[in-house]
């Protein structure tokens, strides 16, 4: 089962926590990022799936070091749609956010320096997005599906983070 269909899952379940104005609030945000940085709301989605290909592998680590608690916690910690550095520098090293920003830059044509400024606004996003599996009673609880989905991907570098955009917006209307 896809990225999509877990979080419309996740939607669907009064048991976790996605619903659809979490949805509608990740979209609104990329919409209004898009805007604010003169890029068409695709070209924000695909920095998104890059965002979100860097934010696998720095789980995965944090899983694979620190037991899947951890990845958990900073999903439930830093997941919003409010900008927060500290979600950024919670995952990444001021290296690797340069990294990540440059990456983006090469496959968006979006501004490297313009994509550093909005790594604590996407970082967060992606993390929200990932919270609508947690348990809706205890988030703390094991068995985020969508989070564990994400983080046991087939590792094509393929980030489903996009697509699952491009779907939720049709899905909601957008």
């Amino acid at each position: 089962m896809g990225l999509f269909d877990q979080i419309i899952g996740a939607i669907n379940n009064p048991s976790q926590q996605g619903n659809a104005g979490q949805i509608g609030n990740i979209l609104n945000t990329v919409q209004m990022l898009s805007n604010n940085a003169g890029a068409d709301p695709s070209t924000m989605q695909s920095a998104l799936g890059v965002v979100g290909n860097y934010v696998r592998s720095a789980l995965q680590e944090k899983r694979d070091t620190e037991g899947p608690e951890a990845a958990q916690e900073v999903v439930n910690q830093f997941g919003d749609t409010n900008p927060n550095p500290q979600a950024v520098n919670s995952l990444f090293a001021p290296f690797v956010q340069q990294q990540l920003a440059d990456t983006v830059a090469q496959r968006t044509g979006l501004d490297a320096g313009m994509i550093q400024q909005l790594l604590p606004t996407l970082v967060p996003l992606v993390l929200n997005l990932l919270k609508s599996g947690a348990n809706a009673q205890n988030p703390q609880a094991g068995g985020n599906p969508i989070l564990n989905s994400f983080l046991d991907a087939d590792g094509d570098g393929d980030v489903d983070i996009s697509d699952a955009m491009q779907m939720a917006s049709r899905y909601m209307g957008g």
